[in-house]
């Protein structure tokens, strides 16, 4: 059927061709015998035109035999024909009641777009519109009747496939499917989807209804308040959220009233609400605060959410009056702070700040340190900020112009500010105007290059001088001979007064040390009304006596020269701090108050003998001062640091001012009760002082207060790698459950141990040596978290021997805590390079208690 030439066209061909030949031997017959006749006519030879009649006869016969063989092929053809014609005719049938079987639509287009064929299912789509559609009516003619008739109601989207969706005027929904044959013609299929089409509206809807209940589930089940408005400004989807924040009752919710009369107080709806943006505002309702957001939806309707923020709000106010705070305390410190996040941007500035470079208030906000101080000065600042946003704390002196464009000499501290993971997020700044301090240092470097001027010209004058102690020295020499002997003889003396220290430090403390774990065990379980003053008493007589006690043992010692410094780099703010805090109480307790200014100074110097010489200057302080106020405060110099203990007590006669660094001597304060010393605390201060060379100083003023001061060197920080004290915080969980082993040679202190630490939750196992210990525990197996042992053991033995011991049998590290009554600097030493931890004795039992917490952080973290 799509071939373009057809068995009955070939066969018409075939007869066509033989007709021809036939018309034209017919011809040639005619002309022939025409010939013959006309020869005849003439009178020509008879033999001529007998052999001519021969020859013609001949030709006649195959010309005869050649058309009776051309027309019995034509019969032949003729038969196919009618054959093939009946063939064509019974195949276009069978197209055509194949094409009426069809379901769909059918037409059937030639290669010029005209229509060959179509079904009847063709022509019930067009019932209706007033249209006949024949064979031979173009597709651009069909699409025009389409349109001009109405036929077409709706195109749906294109499927994807090729295939086009119509719904007709008769609300039949109809797929166009198109495909071209092989002679370029073109086969179009109407299918009826009405069903289909029915389905897939049934299913949309009932995905709709789906979503619909997922969605007031999900807005349901939100802590905040929903309220969906449609285009004609009604509530159209609400939660119960929504109604318990606004008072709104389900019953006019559901009425779908228009939301402006739902009356909602202290809030109005913006009014622009389909300007595609979102706005937000404030209500109040039973008391609480909400935050109401509105969402513009495409449509032109909107979504209002409410949050509950009374708790955030009120959290806010806070934060604004703590912020209050900071900025009046910030704004009164005479120093330049600020805060720049790691982007290096300006977040906080205090009014000194801004008035010292000349800003507005709030101006520098925002702006970079590069914006404020511009790139020349920004990159003098670069190596110090780096390190800074490294992590390391930053001090450092530097010349900058302020706001009125005055040279001025800064001192600037850079302290990190690290979040949780100990990343650096910004830098706190802090700036001191060190210009007259700058000035008065040069003032002191020309001083002293006129004194070596002095000094040269004084050296000369003791060159004649040294000539005439020559002859002196000559004398000398004999005479230090013989104290060279004397020194030995000294010296041997000093060696046994060591000796006699070291027993009479350990003897004296031991049962000492027993009496104080005793009373600290008592002061932990609930007493008597009647019995507990007595423990107190008994406790503050142990005090004393601990306190007359150490003070001989050391006064003995530094006169022995047994005491050596032992120096560490550390921040002055830590020891300041510590004592501050310590001797606070006491002043509370007399009555006084105690205030302390701190540094951020980085000192060299033995921290333990240091803190004696400062406590002892608040314990006179707090002594002689009836009625005031103590201040405990630093002071910074060029390569040193003073720092000074005022009071408001009685005063120091001037005379006496040298005297009171003597031995038993003491002032008698106004207060009897108060007179407990044995005048030997100064004595101390002033042997100390010489052990680590740090000056001290007194001045005074009778019936107003005192002053005294000790000097200490400057030091400086290894990179990377800041001292800092133990912070003794109590665990949550305290000591509860831990496992301690003590060992002491002494049976009363290990019998003070036990009810101590039993007391405070501990799992304990006293002995009296390491064999004694190991009968009773075994530490392959057993759990210990700490051993305590004392340093002297009896039979020769130690308590770091007795801690290797103990270690070599187990698999995990060892904590030890070692108690001494040995204050040697070797000692210390040893048992720091051993990484025990090292306590004195007596063992105060709070402090015991603290230490112990902070050892055992790491098990009550876990």
């Amino acid at each position: 059927m799509t071939d373009n030439v057809t068995p009955e066209m070939d066969l018409r061909l075939q007869i066509a061709v033989l007709e021809k030949e036939n018309a034209k031997l017919r011809k040639i017959n005619g002309a022939l015998i025409e010939r013959v006749e006309s020869s005849n006519a003439q009178g020509a030879n008879p033999y001529a035109a007998f052999e001519h009649s021969v020859v013609l006869a001949e030709q006649v016969r195959e010309r005869t035999e050649a058309l009776n063989e051309a027309l019995f092929e034509l019969k032949t053809s003729h038969r196919a024909l009618k054959r093939a014609n009946r063939e064509a005719d019974l195949a276009n049938q069978h197209l055509i009641d194949a094409i009426e079987s069809i379901s769909d639509a059918f037409v059937l287009f030639d290669s010029e777009r005209r229509i060959v064929l179509f079904n009847s299912k063709f022509q019930t789509v067009w019932e209706g519109t007033g249209v006949s559609i024949t064979t031979g009516t173009s597709i651009q003619d069909i699409r025009r009747l389409a349109n001009e008739s109405g036929l077409i109601v709706e195109v749906d989207a294109d499927t994807g496939s090729g295939s086009k969706v119509f719904r007709l005027m008769s609300g039949q929904w109809v797929q166009m499917s198109e495909r071209e044959t092989s002679d370029g013609g073109l086969v179009i299929l109407y299918t009826d989807i009405s069903n289909l089409k029915a389905a897939e509206t049934e299913r949309r809807e009932e995905a709709l209804a789906e979503k619909t209940r997922l969605l007031q589930n999900t807005v349901d089940n939100l802590s905040q308040g929903i309220a969906l408005i449609n285009t004609s400004d009604q509530l159209e989807i609400w939660n119960d959220r929504f109604l318990t924040l606004t008072g709104i009752s389900r019953s006019v919710a559901a009425s779908l009233p228009p939301f402006r009369a739902l009356n909602l107080k202290h809030f109005h709806m913006p009014k622009d609400r389909n300007g595609g943006s979102s706005s937000a505002g404030v209500m109040e309702y039973g008391g609480r605060i909400i935050e109401v957001k509105t969402h513009a939806l495409p449509d032109g309707g909107y979504v209002n959410t409410y949050t509950d923020i009374t708790e955030r709000h009120q959290y806010a106010e806070t934060l604004k009056e703590s912020e209050r705070w900071i900025r009046l305390i910030t704004d009164h410190v005479p120093a330049l702070i600020a805060y720049v996040g790691d982007d290096l941007q300006y977040r906080f500035t205090n009014k000194v700040y801004e008035d010292w470079y000349g800003w507005e208030q709030g101006s520098l906000l925002g702006m970079t340190i590069a914006d404020v101080h511009g790139q020349a000065h920004f990159n003098e600042l670069v190596p110090y900020l780096q390190r800074a946003l490294s992590g390391e704390n930053v001090t450092f002196d530097i010349a900058e112009k302020n706001g009125a464009g005055d040279l001025r000499f800064l001192l600037k501290s850079y302290v990190p500010n690290m979040d949780a993971n100990g990343k650096p997020i910004g830098i706190f700044v802090m700036i001191r105007d060190i210009t007259e301090r700058r000035k008065v240092a040069m003032e002191l470097e020309s001083a002293y290059q006129n004194l070596e001027l002095r000094v040269r010209e004084r050296t000369s004058e003791l060159t004649e001088v040294n000539e005439q102690l020559r002859s002196e020295i000559e004398e000398r020499s004999q005479v230090e001979a013989r104290l060279r002997e004397a020194k030995k003889d000294a010296e041997q003396a000093n060696l046994s007064k060591t000796k006699f220290l070291a027993a009479v430090s350990h003897d004296l403390l031991q049962p000492l040390n027993a009496a104080r774990l005793f009373t600290g065990a008592l002061f932990d379980k609930p007493l008597p009304d009647e019995t507990e003053p007595l423990v107190s008493a008994v406790s503050n007589a142990l005090s004393d006596v601990e306190s007359l006690l150490g003070t001989l043992v050391d006064i003995s010692k530094l006169d022995a020269g047994v005491v050596k410094s032992d120096p560490t780099t550390f921040r002055i703010s830590d020891l300041i701090e510590n004592i501050a805090n310590e001797y606070q109480q006491f002043a509370q307790k007399e009555g006084l108050r105690l205030s302390y200014v701190s540094s951020s100074a980085v000192v060299r110097t033995d921290s333990q003998l240091l803190a004696r010489i400062l406590r002892n200057f608040l314990s006179n302080a707090i002594r002689y001062t009836e009625t005031g106020r103590i201040i405990l405060g630093c002071r910074r110099r060029a390569s040193s640091i003073v720092i000074e203990v005022w009071d408001t007590g009685l005063g120091i006669p001037e005379e006496k001012l040298q005297e009171i660094f003597q031995e038993f001597r003491r002032l008698r304060p106004q207060d009897p009760s108060r007179d407990k010393g044995l005048g030997l605390g100064l004595a101390i201060v002033d042997k100390i002082s010489r052990v680590l060379e740090h000056p001290i100083r007194v001045r005074s003023t009778e019936g107003k207060g005192s002053v005294f001061s000790v000097e200490v060197p400057l030091g400086e920080l290894a990179l990377f790698s800041e001292i800092q004290g133990p912070r003794m915080q109590e665990a949550p969980n305290g000591l509860n459950g831990a496992d301690i082993w003590v060992i002491d040679n002494e049976r009363a202190i290990c019998q003070g141990m036990h009810t101590l630490l039993s007391g405070w939750g501990c799992n304990v196992v006293t002995a009296l040596s390491l064999e004694d210990l190991l009968s009773k525990v075994d530490p392959r197996h057993d759990p210990v978290d700490m051993l305590i042992a004392d340093y002297h053991l009896d039979d020769d033995q130690n308590g770091v021997d007795a801690a290797r011991g103990v270690a070599k049998l187990m698999d995990t590290p060892l904590n030890v805590l070692m108690i001494t009554a040995n204050y040697s600097k070797e000692l210390k030493q040893d048992i720091r390079e051993l990484g025990y931890f090292l306590m004195n004795k007596p063992v105060k039992p709070l402090k015991l208690k603290t230490t112990l917490l902070h050892l055992l952080k790491d098990r009550n973290a876990q």
